[in-house]
C-alpha cells in the first residue's frame, strides 16, 4: 500500500534509487558455492567474461565487454560488493552477491542498487534471473552424479 502523497513505484527506494534483488537456495554447501562464485568460472557468469575479481577494497575490474567497477567490500564466505557500470551506461550502480548457509544448502542473493528507472530495473531483474539460472546450472553435478554435501 502506498501512503498518500508518495510517488514511489515498486523497486524505488528513498535512498538508493531503483533496486532489484534475486535470490535462490542452491543444493550445495556454502564453501563450494563461495569458491565457485569467486573463481574464474563463476566470476565470468555473474560479473562478465574476462573480469578478474581481486579481494581487496578499491581494486578495479573490467570485463571483456567493457563493464567496469571497483570492489567496495569483500567478506570471505559472505559477500562481495562493488560498483558495476556497463560500457553503454552513463551511470554507476552498486551490486553485491551474498551467500548464507541454509543447512547443507546455500542461499545466493544478487542485489543491485542505483538503477536509473523502472525500465532499467526490469531489464536487470531479467539479467540477474538469467545469471542465477546459469550459476545454478554450472554448480549442478554431471548427469548421474550427486552433489557432495
Amino acid at each position: 500500500m502506498q501512503d498518500a502523497g508518495m510517488d514511489k513505484v515498486v523497486g524505488q527506494t528513498k535512498d538508493v534509487g531503483f533496486e532489484i534483488g534475486v535470490s535462490r537456495i542452491v543444493p550445495h554447501p556454502i564453501d563450494e558455492v563461495w569458491a565457485f562464485l569467486t573463481g574464474e568460472g563463476g566470476v565470468a557468469i555473474w560479473l562478465g567474461p574476462g573480469a578478474k575479481l581481486p579481494p581487496e577494497k578499491r581494486s578495479t575490474y573490467e570485463t571483456d565487454d567493457g563493464t567496469t567497477g571497483e570492489v567496495r567490500g569483500y567478506r570471505e564466505r559472505d559477500r562481495v560488493r562493488l560498483t558495476w557500470r556497463p560500457a553503454a551506461w552513463d551511470h554507476d550502480t552498486t551490486m553485491q552477491f551474498t551467500v548464507s548457509p541454509v543447512g547443507s544448502r546455500t542461499l545466493v542473493r544478487f542485489h543491485q542498487e542505483w538503477l536509473a528507472d523502472a525500465d532499467e530495473r526490469e531489464r536487470q531483474r531479467a539479467h540477474w534471473r538469467d545469471v542465477m539460472d546459469r550459476v545454478e546450472a554450472a554448480l549442478a553435478p554431471p548427469d548421474g552424479l550427486e552433489s557432495a554435501g
